[in-house]
């Protein structure tokens, strides 16, 4: 069955793939009740209040999810999922024009998110969980985002091994390229995103990071969802002073200004969309960035 695909996929599409333009900031709507960010989870009615919130703020893309990937999260039912999602799509879809990504790797909900309104499809299962995902997305020339995740969220963070993360991760990448066309989903919709926090000790998250340059330049645009994620939380914790202390990692409403100095590390090294939790400030140091490198020698 064919779909009205909503006009912000192409949009959204030539916004990403001009490098004349500001990088895109992506924000956060969990509609879940167990995501890590306790400040992030907004179900229904206050899932479109904080999607106005980041409307209002220049976010150019909100990523809508009903199912929590964090460490140890379990599977969320097809219709759970569609419970979650679907009322605040459609919601948010009859307020505004704003492109909609729906971040799920089950096709039932996808085909329902395209038909409320979402214009791009986020699969941090990079095509694996659901074989019929990737020809819908095909179908429907939909734009895509594949992510590197080692495990499944509930176990990725159960002792992760690398031979070499960078190489790893690009050759993951790779692979779900290869697929991804395999099923005739053209490389100009294509978007990758490594993964930070999916299936990754502290170490293999900093590796990343270093040599993200290495993925920026395969030829895709990168998106980075680092958000508030532990490893910096673990950076910025303060220094233990005495034996009773046992705070070792900063509490996750305190890691926006490390976020941020990962995004403009991110942004130095080609990134080109920012899935955040703080949509004003992220946009704000893109703007002085972008200020920055848009001045004449």
């Amino acid at each position: 069955m064919s779909l009205p695909i909503h006009p912000s996929a192409e949009g959204l599409l030539e916004r990403i793939l001009d490098k004349e333009m500001p990088p895109l900031v992506m924000g956060i709507i969990n509609t879940t009740p167990d995501s890590f960010f306790p400040g992030s989870r907004k179900q229904g009615l206050e899932g479109f209040r904080r999607a106005l919130e980041y409307i209002s703020q220049g976010a150019d893309i909100l990523d809508v999810g009903g199912e929590s990937s964090r460490p140890g999260a379990e599977y969320v039912s097809v219709d759970e999922e569609l419970e979650r999602v679907i009322p605040v799509i459609q919601r948010i879809r009859r307020e505004s024009d704003i492109p909609i990504s729906v971040d799920t790797r089950k096709l039932p909900v996808a085909r329902e998110a395209v038909a409320a309104g979402a214009s791009c499809i986020n699969d941090i299962s990079a095509l694996r969980d659901d074989d019929q995902l990737g020809p819908f997305i095909a179908e429907h020339n939909l734009p895509v985002i594949l992510m590197h995740m080692q495990g499944s969220p509930g176990n990725m963070q159960d002792s992760p091994r690398y031979h070499d993360v960078t190489e790893d991760v690009i050759g993951f990448l790779r692979s779900r390229i290869d697929y991804a066309q395999s099923v005739d989903i053209p490389c100009e919709r294509i978007i990758l995103d490594p993964g930070i926090g999916f299936g990754k000790s502290h170490n293999h998250n900093l590796q990343l990071l270093k040599h993200l340059d290495s993925i920026t330049q395969l030829g895709y645009p990168v998106l980075m969802g680092h958000s508030r994620k532990r490893f910096i939380g673990q950076i910025l914790a303060p220094p233990i002073r005495n034996p009773e202390d046992q705070l070792e990692i900063l509490p996750v409403e305190q890691r926006m200004i490390g976020s941020l100095g990962v995004v403009a590390d991110s942004y130095k090294k080609g990134a080109r969309i920012f899935r955040v939790h703080d949509v004003q400030e992220t946009r704000e140091i893109l703007r002085v960035l972008s200020a920055i490198d848009g001045v004449e020698d």
